[in-house]
Parts: structure tokens; C-alpha cells; sequence
């Protein structure tokens, strides 16, 4: 099975020429690290950067230069940093081609939680309802089970929901599922050396499975 890189890197190939991404916190940022060459996108922070390139090697880290989820980054030529204003105004006006969201559940019918769990502190929902609610696509990064083994795919989410009938694709750690208009998650690919019965105990939800599913290329 993948980890979180390796879902990073297979949410990599979804971005195309052109597009402007914003990366959301946790895996989403690791996307950052593997744009394929020859592919230029601009890659936004919802703190207030346009331009986001890699995470900086070590030893060159900017401690004031920080992405959403406050890990430091580099910028590249031609770059902006702005206010947080400015930069949920680009998120409002559907500017953004392309969002990148990690989550603690989705559902079925494209329904995600990732804000809260309740009972738990929480800092701020931050921006992901108005992300989820103005982004033309958005796709989610997310390890398919928890800690105890249970599936984060579901009929139905039991955590507070950030956004409704909203989520196109998900990438776990088995496989990249695509969410239909009718509802359910239609398996396109597993993850290198994933059995379609690994993926079946994983899945809460109504899993979708046509013909021979082949393994991802990473």
C-alpha cells in the first residue's frame, strides 16, 4: 500500500498545464513535491501565497514563509504573497481550478468531513468550507482506514460536515475511487500490490467495481 507520498504522488498526475491548485493541510501538501516536469501550475495558499514551490531542503528553511498548514516553504520566480483577504477572494470567485483536500471522512454521495471531531479541540475550521463550496474540482487525499482498522469511506459521514455533494475523486493509500452523480465510489485504480478483496474489507460504502481494475502507475 502507498504512503503518504506515494498518495501525493499519484494526486500529482491529476494537476494538468495551466491549472491554479490550492493545497490543503496535512497530505495535500506533499503534492507540491511532485509536479511532473514540463507542467507548469500555479499552486495556492489559502494564507495568502500564489506561486508555492517544494518544500525547502534542509538548512534553507524561511520560518516566515509558511504555508496554511504553517510548515515552511519555498517560492517560486514570479511568486505574490498577499493578504488572507485577497487570497479567499480568488477562492470565492471560483479562480481556483483545482483543490486538494485531506479528510477524516467522505461519503457515498461526495459529502466530506474534515474539520472536527467533536469532543476534541479544534483551532478553526480554516478555509476549507469555502473551498469546498466554490472549487470547481476537488479532489481528496486521505488514508482509507483509521487507527482501529475502520473504513473512513462511507454511506454516510458521522463527523460534522464541511461540505455536501462536493468531493469528485479521493486517493487512499489503496486505490483512486471516483464518486458518481448517483452516488458511490467506482474504483479506477489499486495501489501497487492491493488485492480488489483488500479494498472491499476497507470500503464502508457502495463500492463500484467494472471489469479488470489495473494497478496505478506511480
Amino acid at each position: 500500500m502507498l504512503d503518504k507520498n506515494g498518495i501525493a504522488k499519484r494526486i500529482a498526475r491529476e494537476v494538468k498545464d495551466g491549472m491554479y491548485v490550492n493545497l490543503g493541510i496535512g497530505i495535500p501538501t506533499l503534492v507540491a513535491n511532485y509536479i511532473p516536469e514540463g507542467i507548469n501550475v500555479e499552486l495556492q495558499s489559502e494564507n495568502g501565497i500564489l506561486g508555492m514551490g517544494p518544500f525547502p531542503f534542509e538548512g534553507e528553511e524561511d520560518a516566515d514563509l509558511i504555508n496554511a498548514g504553517k510548515q515552511t516553504v519555498t517560492l517560486l520566480n514570479g511568486s505574490s504573497i498577499f493578504d488572507s483577504a485577497t487570497s479567499f477572494g480568488m477562492i470565492r470567485a471560483q479562480k481556483v481550478d483545482l483543490t486538494i483536500l485531506g479528510a477524516m471522512e467522505v461519503s457515498e454521495n461526495g459529502d466530506i468531513a474534515n474539520w472536527k471531531i467533536p469532543g476534541k479541540m479544534v483551532k478553526g475550521m480554516g478555509g476549507a468550507m469555502d473551498l469546498v463550496a466554490s472549487a470547481k474540482n476537488i479532489i481528496v487525499a486521505m488514508q482509507q482506514v483509521n487507527k482501529a482498522g475502520e473504513s473512513k469511506l462511507l454511506p454516510k459521514c458521522s463527523l460534522p460536515l464541511t461540505g455536501v455533494h462536493c468531493i469528485k475523486k479521493v486517493v487512499t493509500e489503496l486505490g483512486v475511487y471516483d464518486i458518481l452523480p448517483e452516488g458511490g465510489f467506482k474504483l479506477l485504480e489499486r495501489a501497487p500490490g492491493i488485492s480488489i478483496e483488500q479494498i472491499k474489507k476497507a470500503t464502508a460504502g457502495k463500492l463500484i467495481i467494472e471489469g479488470d481494475i489495473p494497478e496505478m502507475s506511480l
